[in-house]
């Protein structure tokens, strides 16, 4: 296997000449023709895989499905000009819209039903325990992930009035006991309290007095009580499946042969006032600082697992793609300042080694997470603490999210509101000096943009081409990501692999 630092164009020679278009044929694919993707497109809408424009977002299958499917049309009709790509875009776009909230009568957290898509699979949830009476009485929550798989069991005490509360987690195998504690909020068992004294537990366990007024000794009903995700719409899931239906927007805005169709016409209109109202529900959790930046947080009770803190860097530019679009598509000035405030956050965290490429953390240096917090602090509900002081999160971004990074880069360079060639060249050599490499004469890649983590599993490095809106930064790149799909043979219907197969098309013919 070569190390990060061994890869060089000699090394990949036979693999590049075999991935040039027209010659990668090593599974009966050419991975930079319309014929193979069209083939996956196919492919992709028969299997049933998650992703499909019908699917919910409960299981983020549009956030991360479906919308790798609706920019990939985005970027072959940017490759091949044909608006057959356009009117895939608005078939899938229309059963994705159904989707939303507002659409299907769903509600948030907060049972509020609002005109983007809710998620189950990466939210904190918990169960309302009752007393004798009916009545609610203790909340008890986890942000541990499987929340649904988790169980509440009330026993009673060794004495009158106490009890013992055990949180379960089989597929985690994990188990948090709380005994004798008590309702009484003057008692020093008290179970809110001892609940927080002992975070974190095994399953991160919160607990919540529902009563009005609480005061005096109750019971919760004795038994087990099954645990359920609480519904959350995040930013990232909404700024990836809106990315694409705002670059329709840009299209057929700028462009007079588009704009005099009157079916794109009105589909444009028709997808900016959707867009535009998905990504109003996030306002709320949007931050400007007076030193020129923008981020996002996730707001304090959110039931997420680190609700009060700030979002990683690809969850704020996920929303960042979206503004970059609107603002080319309408000129907007909230649009363009709030691009600019993320791409100057961003670019704060961007460090240069000693090949000259970007690396950057998963989490914002200027977070909370990041740096860590006590509970003392009073950042998070449902997380009351984290790491040590000052350390916190601060692993390096890897591969897959790492594409929506540079996307965002690309993108809001591409309209003047944020990155200059030199950064963009600075991001093409994150993928060929630090992520590149071979095993065993297959192409591969490694998992964290400064080359850690080890050897990628197929789900980071089959996003290689995602890097693709940089590759003019380093003439190795393109070589090197097609090679990935080559040499791996690459079949699987994923909506993310109709991206890559899109982006080894657009970079082929030019588009860069």
């Amino acid at each position: 296997m070569l190390t990060r630092r061994q890869l060089t164009l000699g090394a990949l020679a036979v693999g590049a000449l075999s991935a040039m278009p027209g010659t990668a044929r090593a599974a009966g694919h050419d991975y930079t023709s319309r014929e193979t993707f069209d083939l996956f497109d196919k492919t992709f809408h028969e299997s049933g895989a998650v992703g499909q424009p019908t699917d919910t977002n409960e299981v983020g299958g549009l956030g991360w499905g479906a919308s790798y499917v609706l920019a990939a049309y985005i970027r072959m009709y940017e490759a091949y000009r044909d608006p057959y790509y356009l009117d895939r875009l608005i078939h899938n776009a229309d059963l994705v819209l159904a989707q939303r909230d507002s659409e299907r009568g769903v509600t948030d957290y907060r049972g509020l039903s609002l005109p983007a898509w809710r998620n189950l699979s990466y939210t904190a949830g918990g169960v309302s325990l009752l007393d004798a009476a009916g009545q609610p009485l203790l909340e008890v929550r986890t942000a541990l992930t499987n929340v649904n798989d988790a169980v509440a069991t009330v026993r009673a005490g060794s004495v009158e009035g106490r009890f013992t509360l055990e949180v379960a987690n089989p597929k985690k195998n994990r188990v948090s006991t709380f005994a004798e504690l008590s309702m009484d909020p003057t008692s020093p068992d008290y179970a809110v309290r001892r609940i927080f004294d002992a975070y974190p537990s095994p399953n991160m366990v919160t607990a919540k007095d529902l009563r009005p007024s609480p005061s005096g000794n109750a019971m919760p009903a004795l038994g087990a009580a099954k645990l359920a995700a609480a519904p959350a719409i995040f930013t990232v899931h909404t700024g990836m499946i809106t990315y694409p239906l705002a670059s329709f927007v840009r299209l057929v805005h700028q462009n007079p042969r588009l704009r005099a169709n009157a079916r794109y016409r009105s589909k444009a209109a028709e997808y900016l006032t959707a867009v535009k109202a998905a990504a109003a529900v996030h306002d709320p959790e949007w931050v400007r600082t007076d030193a020129g930046l923008g981020y996002f947080i996730w707001l304090k009770g959110m039931p997420v697992p680190y609700d009060g803190v700030e979002q990683p860097h690809n969850q704020s530019l996920g929303l960042g793609q979206t503004y970059a679009e609107l603002a080319a598509a309408t000129g907007d000035p909230t649009f363009r300042d709030r691009t600019r405030r993320l791409a100057r956050g961003f670019a704060g965290d961007l460090r240069t080694d000693a090949d000259d490429a970007y690396v950057w953390p998963y989490w914002p240096t200027f977070g909370k997470l990041y740096n860590g917090y006590t509970k003392a602090e009073n950042v998070s509900e449902w997380t009351p603490s984290y790491g040590t002081p000052p350390k916190g999160a601060q692993q390096m971004e890897d591969l897959s999210h790492g594409g929506i990074d540079v996307e965002f880069a690309a993108v809001a360079h591409r309209w003047g509101l944020g990155f200059h060639d030199r950064d963009l060249a600075r991001f093409a050599r994150t993928y060929t000096k630090n992520m590149a490499t071979t095993d065993n004469g297959v192409a591969t890649t490694f998992v964290s943009v400064d080359g850690g983590g080890g050897l990628a599993p197929a789900g980071q490095y089959l996003q290689a081409p995602r890097f693709m809106p940089v590759a003019r930064g380093d003439s190795a790149l393109f070589p090197h990501a097609q090679a990935v799909y080559v040499d791996h043979a690459v079949e699987a219907p994923m909506g993310s692999t109709l991206l890559c197969v899109a982006y080894l098309n657009w970079y082929a013919r030019g588009c860069r």
